[in-house]
């Protein structure tokens, strides 16, 4: 029985989606030679990567001369939102109050990472407390 296909990036997938990000629209070659040496992947490695991508709907092609030309249908920070759901749903029940207490508790965070998480903190208490009274003027 064949397993269900994962809408989440797998290391191959995400190198070359790194690639797509940072480089805009290209073809496979282009994909290739923009790697680095050391992690350079073989023409037809990096075509099948791409293909599973298309089919995943994180990229499309379009056909220049002979050639197909790929571009990112999926922003980085949207693909960075769906794996922090993905993770946040698989390990933590859904609860961002487990996975921020699990990244918290390594005791590896500096004080400014603190300092920027509570400004996040203030700004998302302050978007729902605007959520909160735009409902109940609705109401």
């Amino acid at each position: 029985m064949p397993r269900n296909r994962s809408n989440t990036l797998t290391e191959a997938e995400l190198r070359l989606m790194r690639l797509l990000w940072q480089i805009g629209e290209c073809s496979v070659q282009d994909l290739v030679s923009a790697m680095p040496e050391a992690q350079r992947l073989a023409y037809t490695s990096v075509l099948t990567t791409i293909r599973i991508l298309e089919t995943k709907g994180y990229v499309e092609h379009r056909q220049e001369g002979r050639a197909f030309v790929y571009t990112a249908t999926v922003a980085e920070q949207d693909a960075q939102q769906s794996e922090v759901r993905h993770v946040m749903h698989r390990f933590f029940g859904n609860s961002r109050e487990r996975l921020m207490l699990a990244l918290l508790g390594d005791g590896d965070v500096s004080p400014d990472e603190l300092d920027k998480l509570k400004q996040a903190i203030a700004e998302a208490e302050a978007a729902a407390a605007r959520r909160d009274a735009e409902q109940e003027e609705a109401e």
